[in-house]
């Protein structure tokens, strides 16, 4: 089957090079782009250049250490353009593994906690937190290795099953989130309880890592501006809000950026945007 084709945007514009704004050009000038008419990922960027010039350093679990900031401002990344046309938001100024984004996605959607699904597609992203020495150190030694626990994928698909190994049947365990959040977008739009959690605060000892990208809620708008469809319906706008309690900005936060254009939920709508609340950054 030849590969559909993928419209790379609106992070990808007529320039080759993005500077944070207020950044000094070759000539001396200074970037000072009105915020309106700026590229989407300068979000990004002026993030990173905001860490890196006023982030405190901060000890974490690993022994590394970063720098961080605490709740930066919200981000919107557009999922789709004025005429309804989907885009991708894939950074152009650092280089993001989009076949890893995919198949992590689709690992997520089908409820898999397996990091070995993901091994076998050359995807090694979950492979740190999957070995017998991680898993040991977490005091998960009854796991099997590549068995993650309750992660995203079953919280996402399962919230509220006892989680047993990776290899077990969950059909028709605890409660199916995805499939709630896509039949209310489709039935119920206007509900206000339109949310996805992979906080499960009874299942966090049993994951090898906390969800990061814990909480998701989706509201759908319907300007007056919006077309009106040939069934005189009008065609809605899918507004997607990501939290995230904490932001690895420099390999993390681009592949969030990416897979939010992916999920089932966003791609069920033709005009689409996504918002971004973040706790720390680093």
């Amino acid at each position: 089957m030849a590969p559909a084709a993928i419209e790379i945007g609106p992070a990808s514009g007529p320039r080759s090079e993005l500077k944070p704004e207020g950044q000094a050009t070759t000539n001396g000038n200074t970037n000072r782009t009105p915020p309106s008419l700026q590229h989407e990922e300068y979000q990004y960027l002026n993030l990173i250049r905001e860490i890196l010039d006023n982030g405190e350093h901060r000890p974490d679990r690993t022994g590394t250490g970063t720098k961080s900031i605490p709740f930066p401002p919200q981000h919107r990344y557009s999922l789709s353009r004025p005429d309804g046309t989907l885009t991708l938001p894939l950074l152009t100024t650092k280089r993001v593994f989009l076949r890893a984004v995919i198949a992590e996605l689709l690992w997520f959607v089908s409820g898999d906690t397996n990091a070995k699904t993901l091994q076998d597609q050359d995807v090694r992203i979950w492979d740190g937190n999957a070995s017998r020495e991680y898993l040991d150190s977490v005091g998960l030694t009854h796991r099997e290795e590549g068995d993650l626990g309750p992660v995203y994928g079953f919280q996402w698909r399962h919230f509220g099953a006892e989680y047993r190994d990776c290899h077990a049947d969950y059909s028709g365990q605890g409660v199916d989130q995805l499939a709630e959040v896509i039949y209310k977008l489709k039935n119920n739009p206007f509900d206000r309880r339109i949310i996805l959690s992979a906080w499960n605060p009874a299942d966090l000892k049993k994951m090898a890592l906390p969800p990061c990208h814990m909480f998701a809620q989706f509201y759908v708008s319907f300007p007056s501006s919006s077309p009106t469809r040939k069934d005189s319906s009008k065609r809605g706008t899918l507004h997607a809000l990501l939290y995230q309690r904490s932001n690895d900005m420099g390999l993390g936060v681009p592949f969030n950026i990416a897979s939010s254009r992916g999920s089932p939920q966003t791609a069920a709508y033709e005009s689409t945007e996504r918002l971004s609340h973040a706790g720390g950054c680093s």
